[in-house]
């Protein structure tokens, strides 16, 4: 479209020069350096600068050159900066100047020629600026756009994996525990075969059961993830107050669990404090019973509303080797999921034990 309206008005100027009386060798001159003019603004986007310049020295041999010689100077306002484009905007107004000398108009001075030349190379450079400012704007928009599109779409993958790891954490602290439970008793059945049939009843109905606490758990905590706290049947997450059926757990399979508890008020404790003190407590017992088996467990705990609640766990290191597998994921995720709620973990071998203490907030009232 552009080469249609460029070649209309390089044929219109030279009818022009044509109906004024210009003739012979000057229209065939004017002519030829309005179709050079043409196919040197073909090049224009690859040498703005250059063409643009060439084309206002051939200003003053014809006027038929004026529509591409304004088109450059448009095209290397809007391609090229403001402090560029002036200096090539005066080397056209010079050209047209010289042509205004050379080959004056008929019935117009040199000065409103000067004038309206000005006017038109002002008009052409500020078309010029504003397109350049345009494609700017659009270009930061489609950047920021992308930049944007591509945060969200780390955003999303933090998500993804902060989800991975919840989930990873929750089945971690309510398998590691009911399934330690069941190898005990497994080992148990294992290893005397010869006990009174009575007692491997017993013991296979504490697997059983134990596997349908196991599922049942898993069940909840899937639930929890999924946000589908209004699941008919759910039941509620265990915290602080059911510490006494988990110390119950431990002491049915052999492990000696001694509590001192001094918490004043603990029904005022919060319920993301309580779940995550009974994790606590859930791991430090789980991984006694894998890496000491049959060691006494001794559990402190302690607090008050507007303090905080302290936690410390200690137990006997064994006496022979434990073939005990584990990646210390446990102690891992226990340690982020204390900090998640503000409170601080810590664990040590010291004197032949092994110590646990954990510090979580509770708020007053």
């Amino acid at each position: 479209m552009a080469s249609v309206v460029l070649g209309v008005c390089s044929a219109g100027a030279a009818w022009g020069e044509y109906a004024s009386g210009t003739g012979g060798r000057q229209l065939a001159v004017d002519i030829a350096a309005g179709v050079f003019a043409c196919l040197a603004l073909s090049r224009s986007y690859r040498w703005p600068i250059a063409v643009a310049l060439l084309l206002a020295a051939l200003i003053p041999l014809s006027v038929i050159v004026t529509p591409a010689a304004s088109a450059a100077v448009l095209i290397v306002a809007r391609e090229r900066r403001f402090a560029v484009a002036v200096p090539v905007t005066l080397a056209s107004v010079a050209g047209y100047l010289l042509h205004g000398l050379l080959r004056p108009i008929p019935g117009l001075s040199l000065f409103w020629w000067l004038v309206l030349v000005l006017v038109g190379h002002v008009a052409l450079i500020g078309w010029g600026s504003l397109a350049r400012s345009r494609y700017a704007l659009i270009s930061s928009l489609r950047e920021r756009a992308e930049r944007a599109e591509a945060e969200q779409g780390r955003r999303v993958a933090e998500a993804r994996a902060a989800e991975r790891t919840a989930i990873a954490r929750e089945m971690h602290d309510v398998l590691a525990h009911r399934l330690s439970l069941l190898a005990t008793y497994a080992g148990a059945l294992e290893y005397r075969p010869d006990a009174p049939p009575q007692r491997l009843a017993e013991a296979a109905g504490v697997i059983r059961t134990g596997v349908h606490q196991a599922l049942d758990e898993l069940r909840d905590v899937i639930a929890l993830l999924r946000e589908d706290t209004d699941a008919e049947g759910d039941r509620p997450l265990p915290a602080l107050a059911d510490l006494p059926d988990l110390l119950a757990e431990s002491r049915a399979v052999g492990t000696p669990v001694q509590l001192r508890e001094a918490v004043t008020d603990p029904a005022s404790l919060p319920g993301n404090i309580g779940r995550t003190a009974y994790r606590v407590l859930q791991e430090a017992l789980t991984n006694a019973r894998k890496h000491a088996p049959g060691q006494p467990v001794s559990i402190e705990l302690d607090g008050t509303p507007g303090t905080q609640l302290a936690i410390a766990v200690r137990n006997p290191l064994a006496q022979a080797p434990v073939a005990a597998r584990g990646s210390a994921t446990g102690l891992v995720g226990l340690t982020e999921r204390v900090r998640l709620v503000g409170g601080q973990l810590d664990h040590q071998r010291a004197a032949g034990e092994f110590r646990l203490h954990a510090w979580l907030p509770w708020p007053a009232g």
